[in-house]
């Protein structure tokens, strides 16, 4: 019998959980998380409801301050320093259906192999109307950085290795949250453009966030400092604005579904509308193919 492949091992999980590790004992500012948790926050008090149990999956310690208020007791998955309910890894997560009424995770799920079937564990987790809340990075992010890298990998060791993460596009995640069984499901991304000084803050602040590379297939030879200068050169000529500042895209995505429920508003079965679009619209219905009159 054939035996399934399972999901691509596209991030090395030791690494990046020893990137975490060492950026939770570093002082840097993660104004990326603080800001994920923030709008995780705006659209959580948008919905102006009490949760009652909530779980939280991998959201660094200093950020989910932000997110305590919204759920009266709450569950913690992350890794060991960070002091959590649970440690368990975001692909296998050990909760029995129906167990809480609210999830939330903010900048992690980024890096997880298996993100569809981890999306189907917190669906399952989810009480019947339940609300999952997500931030992850994804979109056009550390764009600039990867085809650098790239450029000047070309031109002086005459190949490329993988060395910024792919991240997925918002229409892509959206429709993992349809694929999982979510209700209502809604991706959005709020983009953040930073202009540094120096290519070495870029690198000091993806430190600070854990956020270095963890490929597994990266290059484990170390960075050269003619590589260095080439990623420098590249980045200078094609990503600085008109004062000489390094640019850096971070698009972070927003996911939002709930968990089915009867009360929930369900979409019109084709062909029940009560009016016409092009009555609606004020408009003359043309049929398809046909270029309308001047």
């Amino acid at each position: 019998m054939k035996m399934s492949a399972g999901p691509p091992r596209i991030f090395d999980t030791l690494a990046y959980r020893a990137r975490r590790e060492r950026a939770a004992r570093l002082t840097g500012d993660i104004f990326l998380a603080r800001e994920a948790a923030e709008h995780l926050a705006e659209r959580l008090v948008a919905i102006n409801r009490r949760f009652v149990r909530g779980l939280d999956i991998h959201s660094r310690a200093e950020i989910f301050e932000t997110l305590r208020p919204f759920a009266q007791e709450w569950v913690r998955t992350g890794f060991a320093w960070d002091n959590p309910s649970v440690i368990a890894d975001d692909q296998a997560l050990p909760f029995s259906g129906g167990s809480f009424d609210l999830v939330t995770s903010a900048l992690s799920l980024h890096a997880v192999n298996d993100l569809p079937g981890t999306l189907v564990q917190i669906r399952r987790a989810l009480k019947p109307d339940g609300l999952f809340v997500a931030a992850l990075f994804g979109g056009e992010t550390l764009r600039e950085l990867r085809l650098s890298f790239a450029a000047a990998e070309a031109e002086i060791l005459d190949g490329v290795s993988p060395r910024v993460s792919p991240f997925g596009d918002v229409r892509d995640l959206g429709g993992l949250l349809s694929r999982a069984g979510f209700a209502l499901p809604v991706a959005d991304v709020e983009r953040t453009t930073v202009r540094y000084r120096d290519i070495a803050r870029l690198f000091t602040d993806l430190r600070a966030h854990g956020e270095t590379n963890a490929l597994a297939e990266r290059s484990n030879r170390l960075l050269s400092h003619r590589l260095l200068e080439g990623v420098v050169r590249e980045y200078k000529a094609r990503f600085t604005d008109s004062d000489g500042r390094f640019i850096a895209t971070f698009d972070i995505v927003f996911l939002t579904g709930w968990a089915p429920h009867e009360s929930q508003q369900k979409p019109l079965q084709p062909g029940s509308a009560k009016i016409r679009l092009a009555d609606a619209l004020g408009t003359k219905e043309q049929p398809t193919g046909e270029k309308p009159k001047r």
